[in-house]
């Protein structure tokens, strides 16, 4: 739902009555990722997607059921053997879809509501909603800001946590699932959980769906080379936020980088000291000059981040982990790097290597192999299955 939050946060702002319908859970080779959302408001208009049209039809009367009687509904589509043209996934896959009125006077309204503001202004929040459970649960939701965020309410604040909301029955589970959908935040996760109706591990069972909204995930990219330029704009198109930092003010200019969010003139090894990361960041370390690289990668490798990688050729590689070991750098350490930096695509030009390097980012994101679709016996899509799937319940 969060996906869509800037339209949603409009509606709300205009006193809408709608239904939202999102993607829990996926199987086989589904096109949308959990999160995913279509909305549908009283006069009929809907917006966003569960399915990349396979389902959206049938997912558009549930919205509009929902917001007539106010009942939380699970559905569960896939692909048909004996009718692959009836409502379905013909690819193959499996989605399970919550369908939940969001009504002027609904119990949920005010955390979804505040739940989108926050997604809205780029603010770093998950708001997690019970999907399966006691009837009386099912739909409820509780929102879990970031930590240095302070302009709720003081009624909403919760000793030890950021939390508002919350889901009315044993004050463990609210704490218990806070905790949980925290580290979901850190790290940028959309997905569900399982959890005893009481906050423990035993007990009844609930499955939470937990969406994350968070600020976009950094690339740095170290070296203000030609190469650069292209990767900066491949990663601007997979969303990352995107700096560029080089020790020399001729090559690191604006003019050079026009679509980076950021330009550093520092040593690099030194701005990655003082700079922000996280387990989402990546780094693309393209100056293939020792002076910079060993000292940079000497740090990058002990930093709890997603991806590293650097450019050289394999001479360039072996040279620059030889002088790593030397400086103190562990062959564990030394696993982590990426080098050379890409997929084998037979790449020449900058743009054909940003590509090369940005395969590489989202297979080692996403678990892919790197290998050819064609003629493989690898997964499209690396999911779980999902659970089973019903109608489940009101949430007025």
């Amino acid at each position: 739902m969060l996906d869509i939050a800037e339209e949603l946060d409009r509606w709300v702002e205009q006193g809408r009555d709608f239904a939202v319908a999102t993607v829990v859970a996926v199987g086989g080779s589904a096109p949308r990722r959990p999160g995913a959302a279509l909305a549908v408001d009283a006069d009929g208009t809907a917006i966003g997607s569960v399915s990349g049209g396979c389902v959206e039809g049938a997912v558009y009367e549930l919205c509009r059921q929902a917001l007539q009687d106010g009942a939380c509904v699970l559905e569960r589509f896939g692909y048909s053997d004996d009718d692959a043209f009836a409502v379905g996934l013909t690819c193959g896959g499996i989605i399970d879809i919550l369908v939940t009125p969001v009504r002027a006077g609904d119990r949920v309204r005010p955390v979804v509501a505040a739940g989108l503001r926050a997604a809205a202004t780029g603010r770093t929040a998950a708001l997690a909603r019970i999907v399966t459970g006691p009837a009386d649960l099912v739909g409820r939701a509780l929102l879990i800001r970031d930590g240095d965020h302070d302009d709720r309410h003081e009624g909403d604040r919760h000793e030890g946590d950021r939390y508002e909301g919350g889901f009315g029955s044993h004050p463990e589970l609210d704490r218990t699932v806070a905790a949980e959908a925290r580290a979901f935040l850190d790290a940028g996760r959309t997905g569900t959980l399982e959890i005893g109706e009481q906050g423990s591990r035993c007990g009844a069972p609930l499955t939470v769906l937990v969406e994350s909204s968070v600020p976009p995930p950094r690339m740095i990219v170290f070296g203000a080379i030609d190469f650069a330029a292209a990767l900066v704009r491949v990663g601007k198109f997979l969303g990352h936020h995107v700096t560029v930092c080089d020790a020399r003010p001729v090559f690191a200019t604006r003019a050079r980088f026009p679509e980076a969010d950021e330009i550093v003139v520092a040593w690099p090894h030194e701005y990655l000291e003082r700079t922000r990361v996280d387990a989402r960041t990546v780094l693309c370390v393209l100056t293939h000059d020792a002076k910079f690289d060993v000292p940079l990668l000497q740090r990058a490798l002990r930093l709890p981040v997603a991806y590293v990688g650097a450019m050289g050729s394999r001479r360039t590689h072996l040279e620059r982990n030889a002088r790593l070991r030397e400086v103190g750098v562990s062959e564990l350490e030394l696993a982590r790097l990426r080098s050379p930096i890409g997929l084998d695509l037979g790449a020449r030009t900058p743009e054909e290597t940003a590509l090369s390097i940005a395969a590489e980012i989202v297979a080692d994101r996403r678990g892919g192999s790197g290998v050819s679709l064609a003629g493989a016996h690898t997964p499209i899509h690396h999911d779980t299955a999902p659970a089973p799937a019903g109608r489940i319940g009101s949430v007025a």
